[in-house]
């Protein structure tokens, strides 16, 4: 009987995880060429732009992104008949990343990362929104930047003149999709 539950405890969360990296991974393929667009207008970094919209927006599924179109986690008005909200509400996604690049631009405590980082440090670039007063946590920078490496964002900073490929399913999701079906989370 424990093992049995073991088994489907263990079953449930490698379902769990293997949908949240397709829905990342959705995401992604989404976005990544926008992404590239503004880090080719205004010289930040794509995987940056993609990672802080995947950890302020859980990959698009959080409320206020649903709802108000607010994938930055950037506060002000909204006139949402949907939800009631201290959140920016945008149009369209595009709107909240053009905002989210126009708020670094105009910010002077941003001002001197465009100088002192190019399109390939994105390291440099996250740790610098941070201290800049994006986010006040000390453990932003760190999830930030594990997101660009997981998945891999840091191949989009490097091709300013084509898209690259939107990002494939890992062997162990591909492995995991096979052997476990997946559920639609709600």
């Amino acid at each position: 009987m424990i093992k049995k539950l073991m088994f489907i405890w263990i079953s449930l969360l490698f379902t769990t995880a293997a949908s949240q990296a397709q829905t990342t991974l959705h995401y992604i393929n989404q976005n990544v060429a926008y992404a590239q667009t503004l880090m080719r207008e205004n010289g930040i970094p794509a995987s940056v732009i993609l990672a802080v919209a995947i950890h302020e927006s859980a990959a698009g599924t959080s409320k206020i992104a649903r709802n108000l179109n607010n994938h930055f986690g950037v506060k002000g008005k909204n006139y949402s008949t949907k939800i009631k909200s201290a959140y920016k509400g945008y149009d369209s996604v595009q709107d909240s990343y053009d905002h989210f690049v126009g708020f670094i631009q105009r910010k002077s405590s941003y001002n001197h990362l465009f100088a002192k980082y190019d399109e390939d440090d994105y390291m440099g670039w996250v740790k610098g929104i941070q201290r800049g007063g994006y986010a006040q946590s000390t453990l932003w920078p760190s999830k930030v930047i594990a997101l660009i490496k997981k998945y891999e964002l840091f191949k989009y900073d490097h091709t300013p003149q084509q898209l690259a490929k939107p990002a494939p399913l890992s062997k162990s999701i591909q492995y995991l999709n096979t052997v476990l079906p997946l559920h639609k989370i709600k």
